[in-house]
């Protein structure tokens, strides 16, 4: 599609193929110059949405959580078949005065206590990940590396049995997207009432018999003086499950084509010329998996300058957010020692993500395991698009680690990796 086209704003946002087929970073430019707070109109029985593009708008948008709220679902495609089943009731999709204390909970599965030996165990489960393909022989880093670091990282937190993991991953993947053109939307929804079947009877089982574990916490804690049902604590385990696989993987899968494209960068990386407090910070930018999520207006509201009415669904989209010529000197540089960098990748406001910490130290893993034992990345092949209306990214990158010579001195880069939230 031409840019310069008038067709070119008609872009089908709903379409999973829409930015496999179109450059998502010469679309939200348009957008941002010629409509960045615009509404586009429902099809069929499918309502219309409004689309907010620049940085400053989808940053006060998230900010304002009494005009828009998340109950009713946070997705597009959820919000267009109606209403998310799991609001009020899963984190990501509950407002206030539930929201701060069902938080409060889940936030005690990310303490510092739990964090430290989890954290420990993801250095060096991806230090053993990437000194076993720096081989010099082609692999597919999806696979190889990415596919198991977030999902055993959560599992890990979860203390889900080593044997019930690759099922978890693979009904996590069919939950938000596909590697093909077409997207299964019924699939999509069995496999997501896979996990949360198996995980409410993990979550029975726990607590008949609780262990030191998350999921045994958060079913005996109490939220405003009651114990969640054991189809809540299903939910908001998966919740953890969600965000701590998709877009952890989908982030360091986009890295390491990053580096391998750019290979100044990958130097400056590899030598020390950066550091990897701002390298994670510019994947994470830079990758912008989650491309959007949304709200529901729950009273008419002002969005940069447009009248929003109470009912309407508001899309904010990060990736166009973290491209946004007003924030961002030279968006499409991709530079490691990017500072500052207000990305939104994370979120903002009452809804940042929980396991922001957990997410960058996974990222830190990966770029100091590179960095202690990888010469040089180079891209084998072309890597297999994800089709999806939520995430951007790639399923497979054919790619070969040439290995250093000399490996760098472990107790570094274990030191960068386990530095504190940037």
């Amino acid at each position: 599609m031409d840019p310069a086209s008038e067709t070119w704003l008609d872009l089908d946002l709903t379409d999973p193929a829409a930015f496999v087929d179109n450059d998502p970073h010469a679309y939200w430019r348009v957008v941002r110059a010629r409509a960045p707070v615009h509404w586009r109109p429902g099809v069929g029985r499918r309502p219309g949405f409004w689309v907010v593009a620049r940085h400053a708008d989808v940053r006060a948008a998230y900010s304002d959580h009494e005009s828009l709220i998340s109950s009713r679902g946070t997705v597009l495609d959820v919000l267009l078949r109606g209403e998310d089943s799991a609001g009020g009731r899963m984190l990501a999709v509950t407002d206030r005065p539930r929201h701060p204390a069902l938080r409060r909970v889940l936030g005690r599965a990310f303490s510092p206590r739990v964090l430290d030996e989890v954290v420990r165990a993801v250095r060096a489960r991806t230090d053993r990940l990437v000194a076993a393909v720096a081989r010099g022989a082609e692999f597919d880093f999806a696979a190889d590396v990415a596919d198991r670091v977030p999902m055993n990282t959560i599992c890990d937190l979860l203390s889900i049995p080593d044997g019930d993991r690759p099922a978890l991953l693979r009904w996590n993947k069919a939950a938000l997207s596909s590697d093909g053109a077409q997207v299964d939307p019924y699939g999509a929804v069995e496999a997501r009432n896979e996990i949360v079947r198996y995980l409410t009877e993990l979550a029975r089982a726990r607590r008949a018999r609780p262990g030191d574990d998350v999921i045994s916490a958060i079913a005996a804690a109490e939220v405003r003086g009651r114990r969640l049902p054991l189809e809540d604590v299903a939910l908001n385990c998966y919740s953890l499950v969600l965000g701590g696989d998709e877009s952890s993987r989908v982030s360091a899968i986009c890295a390491v084509k990053a580096l391998a494209e750019h290979p100044g960068q990958w130097r400056a990386l590899r030598d020390g010329g950066v550091g990897l407090d701002t390298a994670v910070e510019e994947v994470l930018r830079w990758a912008t998996p989650a491309m959007h999520f949304a709200r529901t207006a729950a009273r008419d509201v002002v969005i940069g300058g447009r009248q929003v009415r109470a009912g309407d669904v508001v899309t904010l989209w990060n990736t166009s957010a973290n491209d946004d010529e007003a924030v961002f000197d030279r968006p499409r540089r991709f530079d490691l020692g990017r500072t500052p960098n207000r990305h939104l990748s994370l979120g903002h406001g009452a809804h940042f993500c929980l396991g922001a910490f957990l997410g960058r130290a996974e990222l830190r893993a990966l770029l100091a395991a590179l960095r202690e034992s990888v010469a040089e990345v180079d891209l084998r092949g072309e890597p297999t698009p994800i089709h999806s209306t939520f995430l951007r990214g790639y399923s497979a990158l054919p790619v070969s680690f040439t290995p250093r010579r000399t490996p760098r001195a472990t107790g570094a880069a274990g030191a960068a990796v386990g530095a504190g939230p940037a």
